[in-house]
């Protein structure tokens, strides 16, 4: 039997050579000093082998007592070495493993922000619950139980995200040969309904032209007034307004580049400028040209303006949260140009929306740009009118 003092004694050879305890158990030394702890046994007629680590960090004692543990399952029937490759295919194929591999692939493709997104809430809601359990393990009933977690605080649509990322792992690894059926299929209904709301939103032409002027007459931050002079141009999500950067501005060709990383959708979106736009974005140069980012902190002239200014403004200007955001002047463009007879894909376009039916996703893949960009000058042409006060004799603007 070896001794704590006979193993700290051995140096290393030219050639591995082993120091032999009892019963299968012995310690491999290596030319390089490296101690492994080796279990040799039979199985069948054959001899097998099982390491228990490294000395001194598995210790004499503890290599005897997984020897032992070794030799209790063979005395079972059990093979320890393919009972180890078990566990470890086990982990392996836990959801934590299989939903890590699913993130890596989609951080690809999906934009930061909404990556990020999918990664906290399976952290925050899914792992505590089925984390560590076989994803062929997990039944319909704990994925329900994992989700109404989130259901009882009230976010229900962030429930039904969960799910549908949940499915989206679940098919991942059938697709990959480790489990046969997406279990949150069965759970349609069991989650209760989302109710949409509309987000708040001036869209009735008198209004516009009131909130316009409203706008006009904003007394407060410059870089916040010239913000609200061109969301209504341009109509993009506040997040990408407010992280807009000078080097996606062509102001010569008149044009806004928005890479893909920054849309919601991922892809590359182009804003064709009116001439009133640029005209925004001439002055506003003067003020931010020099600085990265075009809408600047009213604190620090290093980072952009924070998520509420846009939203803050508008509360100062009067109107309530109920009646108008920032995420409002999207609304109000669509409206505005489907009542005026624009094609609805071509709005759907220049809003960057997600096209779900193939064959208009096909036909979108030219962007139309001349044709948007008339849009987008008559559009901006309207809102001269209405902030004129002259709703009332506009009926048609693709006609006029």
């Amino acid at each position: 039997m070896l001794s704590e003092t006979a193993i700290r004694a051995a140096k290393p050879r030219e050639k591995p050579y082993k120091l032999s305890d009892e019963r299968g158990l012995y310690l491999l030394i290596n030319p390089t000093g490296s101690r492994w702890w080796r279990f040799k046994y039979l199985r069948f007629g054959k001899e097998r082998g099982l390491s228990f680590g490294v000395y001194p960090d598995v210790s004499l004692a503890l290599a005897r007592k997984r020897r032992d543990e070794a030799r209790t399952q063979l005395a079972e029937g059990i093979d320890p070495s393919h009972k180890r490759k078990a566990e470890k295919l086990s982990s392996a194929n836990t959801f934590r493993a299989i939903a890590e591999e699913w993130l890596a692939l989609q951080q690809a493709t999906l934009v930061p922000k909404t990556f990020n997104k999918a990664k906290r809430m399976l952290e925050k809601f899914v792992y505590p619950r089925l984390g560590d359990t076989p994803i062929t393990k997990i039944t319909a009933p704990e994925l329900l139980a994992a989700l109404r977690r989130i259901e009882v605080r009230g976010t229900h649509e962030t429930a039904h995200r969960a799910k549908q990322r949940c499915g989206q792992i679940f098919r991942y690894a059938i697709a990959t040969g480790r489990a046969e059926h997406d279990i949150s299929a069965h759970l349609r209904g069991a989650l209760a309904p989302v109710v949409t709301k509309n987000r708040a939103a001036v869209t009735d032409p008198t209004g516009v032209g009131q909130l316009l002027r409203a706008i006009d007459g904003y007394t407060g931050s410059a870089i916040t007034a010239y913000a609200l002079k061109l969301a209504p141009l341009t109509f993009v999500r506040p997040g990408e307004l407010r992280l807009a950067r000078w080097p996606e501005f062509d102001l010569e060709n008149a044009e806004w580049r928005i890479p893909a990383e920054r849309m919601k959708m991922g892809d590359l979106h182009i804003v064709p400028l009116s001439r009133q736009a640029v005209q925004v974005l001439t002055e506003l140069r003067s003020i931010s040209g020099a600085r990265e980012f075009v809408f600047t902190s009213l604190r620090t002239a290093k980072r952009p303006m924070s998520d509420n200014t846009v939203n803050a403004a508008l509360r100062r200007l009067g109107y309530a949260k109920d009646e108008m955001t920032g995420h409002g002047f999207r609304a109000l463009a669509s409206t505005l140009l489907n009542e005026q007879g624009w094609h609805p894909d071509l709005i759907e376009l220049q809003l960057a929306h997600a096209e779900r039916h193939k064959v208009r996703a096909a036909y979108h893949r030219a962007p139309r740009l001349p044709e948007r960009r008339k849009m987008m000058q008559t559009w901006a042409d309207y809102l001269d009118v209405l902030r004129d006060g002259k709703a009332g004799n506009v009926v048609n603007i693709r006609a006029a």
